[in-house]
């Protein structure tokens, strides 16, 4: 009997261990993160960025291309706008206009109506964080657990799971090897279709801007929606209209 209560005892203490390496783990993932990517420092001078280039949208009928712009700002500010011609699917002209200005989030959408985003959905921008989500996910009450590693392609991924108070826990795939940000899976709840979706995301092609490496190729699918985003530009510290980041008034 002693001999059973000295090997439970034993495996508690080594469950409070894991944990306790498990959490310190995470952070030196994290932290060797953002120094991949060029540090706090230098994400610190960040306060506007600016990306435009192409999309490609996967559909039964075959692959269309469109244009995208997005525009983030400090502390959490965004603005995305896709257009797309799609006469093959006979819907004409696509022009999806997200806008979240850190509190509240409105869409412009010719396909399926302007509406607010609510939910899910606006907790989820409200988990974000510009000019990178590991800066202050503390601050916002998430926590992250780091579960191990699992292939993404060809290449060893830390996986960390990051769980907000509300919202999608979001699982981030960092590259055991050069610890850039490879990979990102989260689920949503998308209204419209009554259901949630999962979407993974890669980040492709890191080149440095201004002594920050950022993705210029970004690849998306889910059970609903593929799709490839190409950045041909992206430019930090860039002037900021700050009506674009919320519901345009009447």
């Amino acid at each position: 009997m002693r001999a059973i209560f000295t090997r439970l005892a034993a495996a508690l203490l080594l469950v409070g261990w894991a944990h306790a390496a498990s959490a310190q783990t995470a952070d030196e993932v994290i932290d060797k993160a953002l120094n991949a990517v060029g540090g706090r420092a230098a994400l610190a001078t960040v306060k506007s960025r600016s990306a435009t280039g192409t999309i490609t949208l996967s559909t039964p009928a075959g692959d269309f291309e469109g244009s995208i712009a997005i525009l983030n700002a400090v502390p959490n500010r965004s603005r995305s706008l896709i257009k797309a011609d799609l006469p093959a699917l006979g819907v004409g002209s696509l022009i999806l206009d997200q806008r979240f200005n850190g509190s509240t989030g409105y869409v412009l959408d010719s396909l399926q109506g302007n509406r607010d985003i609510t939910g899910n959905q606006l907790d989820n921008l409200k988990n974000g964080s510009f000019p990178h989500p590991f800066l202050t996910y503390k601050e916002m009450g998430i926590t992250a657990k780091l579960t191990g590693k699992e292939k993404v392609g060809d290449r060893d991924a830390y996986v960390l799971i990051f769980d907000p108070p509300s919202g999608s826990v979001v699982r981030h795939y960092v590259d055991a090897e050069t610890y850039l940000p490879i990979k990102l899976a989260i689920k949503v709840n998308v209204p419209q279709l009554g259901q949630d979706v999962e979407q993974e995301t890669e980040f492709l092609d890191y080149k440095e801007v201004d002594g920050i490496k950022l993705p210029f190729r970004v690849k998306a699918q889910s059970s609903v929606q593929n799709y490839t985003v190409v950045f041909t530009k992206i430019e930090h510290n860039v002037l900021v209209d700050e009506t674009l980041f919320s519901k345009p008034e009447k």
